[in-house]
């Protein structure tokens, strides 16, 4: 570990960024250029104080997990995030396994859009991102670890997991969820994460056993559905997808027509906030 390079390098890219950048308000006249270490802190979901250790030169070798989302709040290409790897003292994340550095072109993106649901999912259904009122709508995403990260695997063995559809579609999303896994599985062979996702499922899913030997494959989410709100009930929405040029990431926005009964649902979630995921 460069503590001295690490240090260095986290202040120069801190000092680069902007609050638009990173879809924070301007706010006041600013003594320093850059983002503070508090708003980096924040998008990286660690303590300040763990933060400007680092710094600082007196922070300990930050995890992967910690760096994976340094690189994510500082907006890092792929080329900077590995080298925020290696000057930690860690093996920059294999080209063979599927990336949860979010694309920064996507990030860029989401960081616009505060008024509807908007979150950004890899090809195994991960969700890397999400805005307030994605989460209000699918709940937060970072309580699930392991396999649970995958929405392809929580459809498949978790029934609460499909509520957030009406009954009578869930079939078809059962098939979209497979085909969109076998794309994967495709691009990433049967050894990366995708071929264990597929090989617990064959052996915990008979209806994704069945699916699987459908061998139906699509990348694509519907342009129009309905989802279940526990509070808003159904709400009618238009997904619009954009893919990085690998495909192996996706900007999911969900929209309603102004002046509409969806509209306004989708308006509200921004109050409710995530109250509703109460057991």
């Amino acid at each position: 570990m460069d503590r001295a390079e690490l240090a260095a390098f986290l202040r120069r890219r801190r000092e680069e960024l902007r609050p638009e950048d990173v879809g924070l308000p301007v706010g006041a006249r600013r003594r320093a250029p850059g983002l503070r270490r508090e708003e980096v802190a924040s998008l990286a979901a660690m303590s300040t104080d763990y933060y400007t250790r680092l710094e600082q030169q007196r922070g300990p070798q930050p995890s992967e997990q910690m760096l994976a989302a340094l690189a994510r709040a500082l907006r890092l290409s792929d080329d900077e995030r590995d080298y925020l790897f290696l000057v930690a003292g860690r093996n920059a994340p294999s080209p063979q396994v599927i990336s949860t550095h979010v694309a920064p072109a996507l990030q860029r993106v989401l960081d616009r859009l505060n008024d509807t649901p908007a979150l950004i999912l890899n090809n195994l259904g991960e969700i890397l991102v999400q805005n307030r009122f994605a989460e209000a709508l699918y709940g937060d995403s970072s309580r699930f670890t392991g396999l649970a990260r995958s929405g392809i695997y929580r459809w498949f063995t978790d029934p609460g997991e499909r509520l957030i559809y009406p009954e009578h579609d869930r079939d078809r999303q059962s098939r979209a969820q497979v085909a969109n896994l076998r794309a994967a599985h495709a691009a990433m062979g049967p050894q990366s994460r995708a071929g264990e996702l597929v090989r617990v499922l064959q052996r915990e899913s008979a209806e994704f056993a069945a699916i699987w030997d459908r061998h139906e494959v699509a990348k694509r989410f519907e342009d129009h559905k309905v989802l279940v709100h526990p509070q808003l009930g159904e709400i009618e929405v238009d997904c619009q997808a954009l893919f990085t040029e690998d495909q192996s990431q996706m900007l999911l926005v969900l929209t309603a027509p102004p002046r509409t009964e969806a509209f306004d649902k989708l308006q509200l979630l921004g109050v409710l906030g995530t109250e509703k995921f109460v057991s």
